[in-house]
């Protein structure tokens, strides 16, 4: 319907600029929105005032001139000037029966424009490094990701989802060492856990299988691995757990040999990836491509992107170490893409893998970090202007925290110590609906306090639930018409929807009405908790409406027919809005 006024005003002011009413040089850009409150009509659109700034005309005078000229339109009923010169448009009766029926004719996908009628996409959300589970903070990542990418893929882009797996680098040594010392503890061993090793039982988890697999091939003794060790943070003053932690890898690496070493490592990251995957996939998030850090050294993209950046002239060496001159570029301070022993940082991959997805993906490229994560942006521009690429083409939504409180107290959260909630234990303690819903249901990036009280109860003020009880509500009153021996007969309704005159009706139409505006309001401000909340607004409008008005009337078919069939087309578009946000549509509660 916005789409169909906004083209009505553009035929009128072609008209008035062809009759010399309006300059020709004239384009305006104007806004087509709905009013808050129903009596400004169902849209409003401020043309005239636009106008009046660059023709130096009243805007009263202009919006008039243009109601004269509106092309007559079945799907508009009246058109009002309204205060200083907005344009007030109304409905008409045919235009909410036309949504009743397009809404029956599409069902779920009612709103949904075709694939590839926009831009591509390539969207990477979570890319936690598996060293752990995925914890609550990773979740609304997971949820964020997963209903932005439906959401574009229902406005009509083309989107591949993926999942960037860090598989090389320190922290993967920091895990597989974790590992093998625990392992040593399996064995028989007394090691002393550095201060800096990943804590948590998983760690044990995944050393037991290091010790069904190896035995006790990979067992040293611990005096041995501990031997001229510097000391850590915790054990001296002087102490220092990087330095600690570092020379345990280098340690292990030497006693294990590459092979034994790449066996732990290997097993380490199998069985976190396999974690991670299931837990995803169990929470309704599924990628396209879990790309790994390694490919990028394994096809020679590291190379070729470091060979473009020195060809650009953006490279320099400095105290043995290869620079990134990216502070000429946007960013705050040049970066190391190799260091001085030869070996390339995170950043360097980081660029390899920026090239690679602008290579692969024509279109937008949207990078959807943790709120902690914001100095990478402008360093991904940089690297993206270094390699002679569009850095508008990258987007970086940032997710804020996730914090949880229970019966009103916050419940604390520490990675590194193990001390954390992850996402399965959120998920069976609220299921996935509740957690899918709740991590949308606010802007992204707005910190979220998440109420585990509320997501678990059953009542209205659950949002989930409420929206939920709408579906299944609709659901029992076809069981209930079954059971009165009655039959719901769509062609009928279809005829009889001018019989549908309730304020309450309108308002569900016009509600209907809203969705794929909604849809591409949504994709265009990357905001599933648009749909959250429209959805929302829509359950409330049909509990009204259930509340005021009988649906199944015995003495007058066209009546019930109609009635059911405007329910018909509440029930496909909250199936099909739950489905964008991960959130299943249950047929009863």
């Amino acid at each position: 319907m916005r789409a169909h006024i906004e083209e009505l005003i553009h035929q009128a002011v072609g008209y008035l600029k062809r009759d010399g009413n309006l300059p020709r040089d004239v384009e305006p850009v104007f806004q087509v929105d709905q009013p808050r409150d129903p009596a400004h009509g169902d849209y409003a659109c401020n043309i005239a005032l636009i106008l009046a700034r660059t023709v130096g005309r009243k805007p009263r005078e202009i919006a008039e001139m243009i109601v004269e000229r509106l092309p007559g339109s079945k799907r508009v009923r009246q058109v009002d000037i309204a205060g200083p010169g907005f344009l007030n448009f109304f409905a008409s009766d045919h235009h909410l029966r036309t949504v009743v029926r397009e809404v029956l004719g599409a069902g779920e996908r009612y709103g949904h424009q075709r694939p590839g009628d926009k831009e591509d996409v390539l969207a990477e959300y979570v890319s936690a490094n598996p060293t752990g589970p995925l914890h609550v903070g990773h979740g609304r990542g997971a949820a964020y990701g997963a209903s932005v990418s439906a959401i574009l893929a229902a406005a009509g882009h083309r989107v591949t989802r993926e999942y960037y797996v860090n598989d090389h680098g320190r922290q993967m040594d920091i895990l597989a060492t974790s590992v093998w010392i625990r392992y040593l503890e399996l064995c028989g061993e007394s090691p002393r856990f550095p201060d800096n090793g990943y804590r948590g039982d998983y760690i044990y988890d995944i050393a037991r299988t290091v010790r069904s697999r190896r035995g006790d091939k990979l067992r040293h003794p611990w005096r041995v691995v501990s031997d001229g060790i510097p000391p850590d943070a915790s054990e001296a003053d002087d102490g220092d757990k990087e330095a600690h932690i570092d020379a345990l890898i280098a340690r292990a690496r030497e006693l294990l040999g590459e092979r034994g070493y790449r066996s732990c490592f290997g097993i380490a990251l199998e069985t976190m990836l396999a974690d991670i995957r299931e837990d995803l996939e169990e929470f309704g998030v599924v990628f396209d491509r879990w790309f790994s850090e390694r490919e990028l050294d394994d096809s020679g993209a590291l190379e070729r992107a470091l060979q473009r950046l020195e060809a650009g002239g953006w490279t320099y060496i400095e105290n043995g170490a290869r620079w990134f001159r990216s502070s000429a570029l946007g960013d705050d301070k040049d970066r190391v893409v190799v260091r001085e022993n030869g070996r390339t940082t995170y950043f360097a991959s980081d660029i390899a893998y920026l090239l690679d997805k602008l290579e692969r993906c024509p279109g937008k490229l949207i990078y959807i970090f943790g709120a902690d994560h914001h100095g990478y942006v402008p360093r991904l521009k940089a690297a993206a202007r270094g390699l002679g690429e569009d850095p508008d083409r990258l987007e970086f939504p940032l997710v804020q925290f996730a914090v949880l409180y229970r019966g009103g107290e916050k419940i604390q959260m520490s990675t590194r110590s193990g001390e954390f909630t992850t996402l399965r234990q959120l998920r069976e303690e609220v299921g996935n609906d509740a957690a899918r819903y709740f991590y949308i249901m606010r802007s992204h990036d707005q910190h979220l306090d998440f109420d585990l009280d509320l997501a678990k109860s059953r009542a209205n003020e659950n949002p989930v639930f409420y929206i939920q009880y709408a579906h299944a509500r609709i659901h029992s009153i076809f069981r209930q018409l079954d059971g009165r021996g009655m039959k719901h007969n769509p062609a009928i309704g279809d005829a009889a929807l001018k019989r549908l005159t309730e304020d309450h009706e309108r308002a569900l139409m016009q509600a209907l009405g809203r969705w794929p505006e909604i849809i591409e309001a949504a994709a265009r401000r990357r905001a599933p908790h648009d749909v959250a909340h429209y959805l929302h607004d829509l359950a409330g409008q049909f509990h009204t409406y259930y509340n005021a008005v009988a649906i199944l009337v015995d003495d007058d078919d066209d009546l019930r027919n109609a009635r059911l069939n405007l329910i018909s087309a509440v029930r496909h578009v909250i199936a099909g809005g739950l489905a964008l946000i991960g959130v299943d549509a249950p047929e009863q509660m």
